[in-house]
């Protein structure tokens, strides 16, 4: 049934139709929809009679009313309330096609490529990759910008014949492709960057047969890039303008490149020969023995700007060690047999030798030994020829490098993660307890020392929180300095930000794509994406395929583990973990 109304409202007049059988609810939406008075703000008052008192209600049932006795007809109703203010929109919709291309490169949803200018796919990869390091672009930027030395003879890396020049050249144009390409939205060529690389590197100008030129590799370019470098941001005033911090650091002996990647190795020498008690070896060479007869270890310090992740095995084949994880194969180049000279026993013999890392780097580069020489005794074209391993070894997001370091590093590492567990431990206990107030901070010493440690928390909270009260009181003055520019309370914990790959079965060709971690993650609805059957978040990555960049995400990443004719990881980038 429709009930014509005239309805009153202020000055104006109209007229509607309604159906008492839709409710208030509809009635007053339809006079929104003519008046834009808010439902909330509506006001309804009869002039007919009889219909409803005083002012409707919202749970008024309109089909009780007689309306064929309401008089006067046709019935007519009193409407009271403001018209809401029509606003337009409060921001402008802009397209990133109508914005200055220097603009419009910041909010675009992908980064820029690089133009593939012959064979230079190993620099593209290496270039995006390395453009993930907020701290490297901003100290290229600060050594760029400074004063020229007078005289600088550096001799370039990777038997460069440069001069300081050509140096000061790479840097500068490096910092200028990325520049360029935090402007864009388009791909940028790397003409100048390619240039400067050939003149500090000459084994890079190699041309084929056909004239084109050759593929090289993208670690040894990325190796003899830090390098050159490393000797052009000498300083510590390049390294605190990068945003590092600069502990026990001169101009002397930090260079920004040292301290965003350089691992500082402690290595040990045993001789195996002369293990224990020594009774019964042949010191002399002649008849004679000797008990008792040891020497000492030998321990040395090195500095290296990555680690390598030995895929092989082992040189030795007759115990070799079938390597399937990342973690098994840097263990595995950490530790070995060497053959060195013993002092004591007067020749040559095997010595055990063992890598611990004593500092560690903010940037942790792993390259995994995909490539080896293969000698060819029989060929009388040439004496050897690279090879590649194909099989597969498989990654994580997160790596721990705690088993690798130094007991003192151990020390100042544990002291974090004995803290983060505490908490951690509270966390749960509280919520057992049903207390939704949790709390994320580190437990102190006065927290904990005031905590109602009840029945309710178990023993093994107690000694965590025992653990963490000592690392609060008793070692705060063991400041072991651990490396430059780690995170506060660092638990020796590394996240995958970028990944060089490598494609094809022949080491001097194929093709090298950089895979990248977003800056910023897009929110996803509902909780964080999870890889099945994992805890491994599934983070928004790039894919740059020179000048194609595409999206792409974590599991996708973690597939690159070879095996196969896909893109297999080469060169790993690891971030400290915050």
């Amino acid at each position: 049934m429709s009930i014509p109304l005239n309805v009153k409202w202020g000055k104006e007049s109209f007229s509607i139709s309604f159906n008492p059988a839709d409710g208030v609810s509809a009635l007053k939406s339809t006079l929104q929809s003519k008046t834009n008075v808010p439902v909330d703000r509506m006001k309804l008052m009869p002039k007919s009679k009889p219909l409803w008192k005083g002012i409707l209600k919202d749970d008024f049932d309109l089909t009780s009313i007689e309306y064929t006795n309401a008089k006067p007809q046709p019935i007519q109703i009193l409407l009271m309330g403001s018209a809401a203010k029509l606003e337009g929109p409060k921001v402008k919709t802009v397209f990133i096609e109508d914005l200055p291309e220097e603009e419009a490169a910041k909010v675009a949803p992908e980064p820029s490529g690089l133009v593939n200018l012959g064979n230079t796919c190993y620099l593209n990869s290496v270039v995006q990759c390395l453009r993930a390091i907020p701290e490297l672009k901003a100290g290229l930027t600060f050594a760029a910008n400074r004063p020229a030395p007078t005289s600088n003879n550096n001799t370039m890396g990777m038997g460069g014949g440069g001069n300081g020049q050509v140096n000061r050249a790479l840097v500068s144009t490096l910092k200028d492709l990325y520049n360029s390409l935090d402007r864009t939205t388009k791909p940028v060529s790397p003409s100048r960057f390619v240039m400067a690389t050939k003149l500090a590197f000459p084994q890079f100008n190699q041309t084929a047969a056909n004239g084109a030129p050759m593929q090289q590799d993208a670690e040894e370019f990325y190796s003899g890039l830090l390098t050159n470098i490393a000797q052009e941001t000498n300083g510590a005033d390049v390294v605190e303008a990068a945003g590092l911090i600069k502990e026990n650091a001169t101009s002397a002996n930090i260079n920004l490149v040292d301290a965003l990647f350089g691992i500082e190795m402690e290595e040990t020498y045993t001789c195996d020969e002369l293990d224990g008690a020594g009774e019964g070896m042949d010191v002399d060479g002649g008849t004679g023995t000797a008990a008792g007869v040891t020497e000492a270890a030998v321990v040395r310090k090195d500095l290296h700007r990555k680690l390598v992740c030995n895929i092989q095995g082992g040189s030795d084949a007759s115990s070799q060690t079938n390597v399937t994880h990342i973690m098994e194969g840097i263990e595995l180049s950490l530790n070995g047999k060497v053959e060195k000279r013993s002092e004591v026993l007067g020749r040559d013999a095997i010595w055990t030798r063992k890598q611990s890392i004593a500092k560690l780097p903010p940037v942790l580069a792993i390259q995994f030994g995909r490539f080896y020489w293969k000698e060819t005794p029989d060929s009388q074209d040439h004496a050897g020829v690279k090879c590649k391993v194909m099989k597969p070894v498989a990654f994580n997001g997160i790596l721990d490098i705690y088993d690798f370091c130094t007991e003192k590093v151990q020390k100042v590492l544990k002291k974090s993660r004995d803290a983060a567990l505490a908490a951690e431990e509270i966390r749960i206990a509280k919520k057992l307890k049903g207390d939704d107030a949790e709390s994320e901070a580190k437990p102190t010493a006065d927290a904990t020392e005031n905590m109602d440690l009840d029945e309710e928390v178990d023993d093994d909270l107690k000694a965590a929180l025992a653990m963490s009260m000592q690392a609060d009181k008793g070692e705060k003055q063991d400041n072991i300095h651990i490396g430059h520019g780690l995170p506060t309370e660092f638990q020796g914990k590394y996240e995958l930000f970028a990944v060089v790959t490598h494609k094809g079965r022949d080491a001097d060709g194929g093709h090298y794509m950089g895979w990248v971690k977003a800056e910023c993650q897009q929110q996803h609805a509902g909780e964080a994406r999870k890889i099945a059957d994992t805890e491994e978040s599934n983070d928004d990555w790039f894919v740059f395929d020179d000048d194609e960049v595409s999206p792409c995400d974590t599991e996708s990443v973690l597939k690159l583990k070879g095996g196969g004719d896909w893109h297999m990881s080469y060169l790993n980038f690891y971030r400290a973990k915050r």
